[in-house]
């Protein structure tokens, strides 16, 4: 079904890429060089023009006839292969400095098979070209694809699920008149992705019964794909009128319809829009400007560029349903009921996965929900559980032609570019630029217009996909995008045999020997053993892991040599390879690679080698710590456009840099001494994009030098970091000003970084407001400068950081204006973030501008011990103020009335006097400060506290309970040994509490004064000795998750009547000597505990008789002998991991027969002192134990017992030096008992 839509998509846009090799110069010149190779090329193109012509009535039949559908695979595979050969021959063909010698080794042996592999290549072509008349195969026009039954208004309301809140917020569109635009009849679009609902929307909107009250009349019209506007004018008119229209003359037409719409207030739905042409809109909409004031028109769309052309008033973005909303559709379309029939539980369980395929789209729901109407057998529901979507007919599910319209309208070079992402896996968060450089090394983008990157033709590309859903912004990631399952589904079906995508590669995987793009995320055990399945794929172009995990002993040098033999490769990516530490030279043998990816790898060197991919485009090398130096023939990639070297080790550029004059992105330039590295290497790099840090440069000599950067050329460039490693050697200050003066970038700036400047001012470029798009500036480690710029008139300016100036004493009024200046500009009318940190000589503000700042909403000031005053006055827009270590700061706090945060942190003399009502956040240390906050919640008795931090105070205070109770949600208290916890106040909305080394009086703490409570954690409370629980049978610890008591020497008791948390995740004790036993019940009252951590509790010698909670899967034990040596542990049967700690002074072999339960997976035994022996026998019986670890246990040295689990498949030995020497010697006492385990680690080398 859908693979017809892709056999001509592709190759008609693959064809064009062909089609532009056999045009280029190289390919020309080389025809120029042999006659006889000029009809061979021409009989190329000949037969591809005359297959092209018929791909249509190919895409079209292939569906119905196999035949058909291995025609146009044969020919698309043929088609790679003649790109390949003909990029092989513009590739070599360039390299070569004499053309002509090229031609005169054409027929030597070693090269008389280019000219074989055409003759080849037409010949295998024109054989699948005669093959179409077999086919009858014909040339014909694309045809319109209409994938629906046009919409009507009428919905069934009841069968609606979730969609409330959505109808509210369109309806009050609707209902609002008032429009800030000045348009009379007012827009609504309401955009998503096919399938989640917005016709559904817009019915329930006009159907609604109120609104039929407030409009003259109201229309529905279904516009759908093809937009005629002669036909959509009729059809508005035809739906207005309710009669049929005959009229064919648009002037007409409109006349007309305008006359009907004069003096009315209406309301017209069209719905599946998709119109992109404003000219066509605007002449569609002049009839309804006749309306009257609260006209609507309310539009759906699945492209936001539809949205931005007609919408007047903000896009309505309709998002997917919840998984509880769209199993409710499922089920009403599948007539289940929960909880009737003898199988309901069953097929509740599988409808609701089902329904997680859906990701909540309920035209998804509604199709499966259909498939299975009535049917309440198990086998039926599995069955469509285990199937794809896309498997089903388009008669089963509507799903399927309403997501493949929108790939069906999308150009042809953009279907590759979506049919691409199949390669990621499903729920992939990736990165708009990262997908830009695939695509570009695929040659899946056309030739850029005059003035345009590649860069910026994918970036259009990218974002007309997202504007029709096909990527979606990720809800965790702002900079991250991902694709919907059911349209990766739609990428993966339509991909067909040419991409492989697999989760785990090795040599069982089964993939085509016409694979060209490859991805997946490990390897199936060892590579060595299992990359023999990259043998069956040799004309291989994309090798991608994604997300790449290490399996353990991985020699990851392996795939990097056998994947050199792959001579086609475009993209090769070893990213998160982290033990590859080098390339072979041989890598210089992939003409053809345009991406090369080694982040995050062990690299230390590069061979020179790489320096002859002429066409290597990307080269990304972020995270490669070890590498301290680029190949001295990076100049040679004049094709390279992005470098990323960021948080690499190198310590200066190669030689020639300015020679690579296609590079947009680069990490940073490191300006070294020589004139090969200088600075004036940066001068010749005038099409650098983005970002650019500069460092080094305490290397330039002086402003002439600087000049040669040519920064005010580079107009592309958003971020600049300017970076002095160095204050050694310098010169006189008026230097220093020049050679900054001379760095003076182009005025579009964003972004500027300023660190370790040397001279004693800046330049005026510094601050000057032509800088009208910079919104942030850090200057930093400038330490001889006594002076800052005038930075006030930077009108967009939005975040300041100024730190570790040495020189500076004073701030004053040139801080805001030049002196020069008469400017009536608010000083910092943008600024939200200013932050002052590390001023060690730092004495005054002069804060004289009253109304500076006016949208300040965070002030930060750090460690400037010298600071007395004063701050700004009045800051209307301040949220958050801190203050740390500024010792000498006696000025009163800023008037502030919309502050939410206040931090003060030794800073003992900041004047607080009372604190604002909208106060949330207080975070105070220091005993004066603290002694005046807790006075000012005394008087002003703030109601809107949520966290209250007291830290540092020796003096003796009670806890005014009483004061913040009413609000606050986290108490943290640390270091307040004599403050008072009062009791008699229940704190309603305390959610966390923490107590450290504070409230030495407290001797007990009763839980049930804290309702809400989810987090308790308590440290070094010296007179503690028991928490107290209400008696009472109703009460519980609803809420509570975290329970954490460390060092409390005194504690006994954890409640007598155990503890009621029926929520409780967290268990852990630690350092309590006195403690005998464990809460009782534990099996009963916390049945939700997944982690239990006992440490240095040595009086606990067991369990609870009553046993252990039912979901526990994680225990960790540090140093409780007795609780070791006693009886078998209780069971639990859902616990996966242990951890088990010594020292244990007194175990000399571990474990005891039956003291481990059966269920464990992973097994770790740490730091015992003693421990000798190993006892097998109380291993034996984990029959699911999968991983060992044992470390730092310096007296092991044997094992006792048959055996260790047949089921272990990792062991891990670490610091055990009496236990290394018998492995590694393969003693049997010892290898006999390990020698089936698959992967054995001895201090991280594998023995095999």
């Amino acid at each position: 079904m859908a693979e017809a839509v892709i056999g001509g998509a592709f190759l008609s846009a693959f064809f064009d890429v062909v089609f532009k090799r056999l045009a280029s110069p190289e390919v020309a010149n080389l025809i120029l060089g042999n006659k006889l190779d000029k009809k061979l090329l021409q009989r190329l193109e000949t037969t591809l023009r005359v297959v092209r012509a018929v791909l249509n009535d190919a895409e079209k039949k292939q569906t119905r006839d196999s035949d058909v559908n291995n025609w146009l695979n044969d020919l698309k595979d043929a088609v790679y292969v003649a790109d390949d050969l003909l990029d092989e021959v513009s590739t070599k063909t360039v390299i070569q400095k004499e053309v002509t010698n090229l031609f005169s080794r054409f027929f030597n042996v070693q090269d008389r098979g280019m000219v074989s592999k055409f003759e080849d290549i037409v010949e295998r072509l024109e054989y699948i070209l005669k093959l179409k008349d077999s086919l009858e195969l014909k040339e014909i026009v694309v045809e319109n694809l209409s994938y629906k039954t046009p919409s009507t208004s009428l919905q069934d309301e009841s069968r609606v699920y979730g969609r409330d809140k959505d109808k509210e917020g369109i309806i009050k569109f609707l209902l609002d008149d008032n429009s800030d635009n000045g348009e009379e009849v007012i827009v609504i679009p309401i955009v998503g992705m096919g399938g989640v609902g917005k016709t559904t929307l817009a019915q329930l909107v006009y159907n609604d019964e109120y609104l039929k009250h407030v409009f003259d009349f109201k229309a529905w019209v279904c516009v759908s794909e093809e937009f005629d506007i002669l036909r959509v004018t009729k059809i508005i008119t035809q739906a207005i009128t309710r009669r049929t229209c005959e009229m064919n003359d648009l002037n007409l037409l409109q006349l007309d319809l305008q006359d009907m719409l004069k003096e009315k207030k209406f309301f017209v739905v069209l719905d599946d829009v998709w119109i992109e042409d404003y000219v066509n809109w605007d002449l569609l909409i002049k009839p309804f400007q006749r309306g009257i004031k609260g006209s609507k028109i309310l539009i759906t769309t699945r492209s936001e560029k539809v949205a931005s052309v007609v919408q007047t008033v903000q896009t309505y973005r309709l998002n997917q349903l919840s998984n509880e909303d769209c199993w409710l559709v499922f089920a009403n379309h599948a007539c289940f009921t929960p909880g009737s029939g003898r199988n309901a539980t069953d097929l509740e369980k599988i409808g609701r996965e089902i329904v997680k395929k859906c990701k909540g789209l309920p035209l998804a729901a509604q199709s499966l929900g259909g498939i299975l109407r009535r049917k309440h057998g198990i086998l039926d529901w599995s069955n469509v559980l285990k199937s794809d979507i896309w498997e089903l007919s388009e008669s089963e599910s509507k799903v399927i032609p309403a997501l493949r319209i929108s790939y069906h309208y999308l150009p042809p070079h953009l279907k590759r570019c979506f049919v691409y992402c199949s390669l990621y896996p499903k729920d992939y968060e990736f990165e708009k630029n990262d997908l830009i450089l695939l695509w570009m090394a695929e040659d899946l983008l056309l030739p850029p217009i005059k003035g345009m990157t590649f860069e910026e033709v994918g970036s259009e590309y990218f974002d007309y996909l997202v504007s029709r859903s096909f990527f979606q912004q990720s809800s965790t990631r702002n900079m991250s995008f991902v694709m919907h399952d059911l349209m990766h589904d739609l990428a993966t079906f339509l991909s067909g045999e040419f991409f492989f995508r697999s989760e785990e590669l090795g040599k069982e995987t089964k993939i085509n020997i016409k694979t060209r793009h490859l991805s997946f995320t490990k390897f199936d055990g060892l590579i060595s053993e299992n990359f023999e399945v990259l043998g069956r794929v040799k004309f291989l172009r994309t090798f991608l892991p994604i997300n790449f995990e290490v399996a353990a002993f991985n020699n990851e040098r392996v795939p990097c040599i056998s994947l050199l033999k792959l001579k086609y490769l475009r993209v090769l990516s070893f990213s998160r390879f982290r033990n590859l530490d080098m390339l072979p030279d041989s890598i210089g043998e992939l003409i053809h690679l345009r991406y090369l990816n080694l982040s995050l790898t062990g690299i230390r060197t590069l061979p020179e080698s790489l320096c002859n991919l002429y066409n290597l485009q990307t080269l990304n090398l972020f995270g490669c710590y070890k590498l301290t130096m680029l190949p001295c023939g990076m100049q040679n990639l004049v094709n390279l456009c992005y470098l990323d070297i960021a948080e690499t080790a190198l310590k200066e550029m190669p030689k020639g840099m300015s020679k690579l004059n296609q590079l947009h992105h680069l990490s940073y330039f490191i300006v070294g001494k020589q004139e090969e590295d200088s600075i004036k290497e940066l001068g010749g790099l005038s099409n650098l994009h983005g970002s650019l840090s500069i460092r080094k440069l305490e290397n330039v000599r002086n402003g002439s030098e600087a000049l040669e950067a040519k920064m005010m050329d580079k107009k592309q460039i958003n971020n600049l970091f300017l970076e002095w490693f160095s204050s050694d050697d310098c010169t006189d200050s008026q230097t220093e000003i020049d050679i900054l003066c001379k760095l003076q970038p182009y005025q579009d700036l964003k972004l500027l970084s300023i660190n370790g400047y040397r001279g004693t001012r800046f330049p005026d470029w510094i601050g000057n407001p032509s800088y009208h798009n910079m919104t942030s500036l850090t200057i930093s480690s400038c330490e001889n400068c006594c002076l800052l710029p005038s930075l006030g008139q930077l009108t967009t300016l939005k975040y300041l950081t100024i730190s570790d100036l040495n020189g500076l004493e004073t701030i004053d009024g040139s801080f805001y204006k030049n002196g020069d200046s008469s400017s009536s500009v608010t000083p910092f009318p943008l600024l939200e973030f200013l932050e002052f940190e590390n001023m060690p000589c730092w004495k005054v503000w002069h804060s004289s501008e009253s109304y500076a700042f006016p949208q300040l909403k965070r002030l930060t000031i750090e460690n400037c011990p010298k600071l007395r005053g004063d701050l700004p006055v009045h800051l209307p827009s301040l949220k958050t103020l801190a203050i740390r270590s500024c010792e000498h700061l006696v000025s009163s706090l800023p008037k502030a009335p919309s502050v939410l945060s206040l931090q003060i942190v030794k800073s003992h003399k900041v004047v607080l006097h009372e604190l604002p009502f909208s106060i949330e956040f207080l975070k105070i240390k220091g005993s004066p400060v603290v002694e005046s906050v807790l006075e000012a919640i005394a008087v002003t008795q703030p109601t809107c506290v949520k966290y209250l931090e007291l830290t540092d105070c020796s003096s003796a205070i009670s806890y005014p309970g009483d004061c913040l109770c009413i609000s606050m949600k986290t108490l943290h208290i640390e270091d307040f040994r004599k403050l008072e916890f009062t009791k008699q106040h229940t704190h309603k909305l305390l959610e966390s509490l923490s107590i450290h080394n504070s409230c030495y009086s407290l001797t007990s703490l009763p839980l049930d004064i804290f309702p809400k409570l989810k987090r308790l954690y308590i440290s070094n409370c010296e007179n503690l000795e028991s928490l107290l629980v209400s008696k009472s049978q109703d009460f519980t610890l609803q809420n509570l998750t975290s329970f954490e008591i460390r060092e409390c020497p005194n504690l006994v008791s954890l409640s007598n009547e155990g503890l009621p948390a029926p929520n409780m995740t967290r268990f852990l004790i630690s350092k309590c000597n006195k403690l005998k036993s464990l809460p009782h019940e534990m099996n009963i009252l916390l049945p939700k505990l997944e982690y239990f951590r006992l440490e240095n509790c040595p009086e606990i010698e067991s369990f609870p008789e009553s046993g252990m909670p039912p979901k526990l899967r994680s225990i960790r034990i540090m140093n409780c002998e007795k609780l070791l040596t006693g009886l078998s542990w209780p069971s639990m049967d859902m616990l996966t991991d242990v951890t088990i700690q010594g020292p244990c002074d007194g175990i000399k072999s571990f474990p005891k027969e039956g003291l481990l339960h059966a269920s464990l997976k992973s097994l770790t035994l740490l730091t015992f002192s003693s421990l000798e022996m190993l006892d097998c026998k109380g291993l034996i019986h984990l029959t699911s134990l999968q991983q060992l670890r044992i470390r730092d246990c310096p007296q092991l040295e044997n094992m006792v017992g048959e055996t260790l689990p047949a089921s272990l498949l990792n062991l891990y030995i670490i610091g055990c030096p009496l236990l290394k020497e018998r492995c590694h010697m393969k003693d049997p006492q010892v290898w006999n008992k390990i020698s089936h385990i698959r992967d054995i680690d001895v201090d991280h080398k594998r023995i095999s």
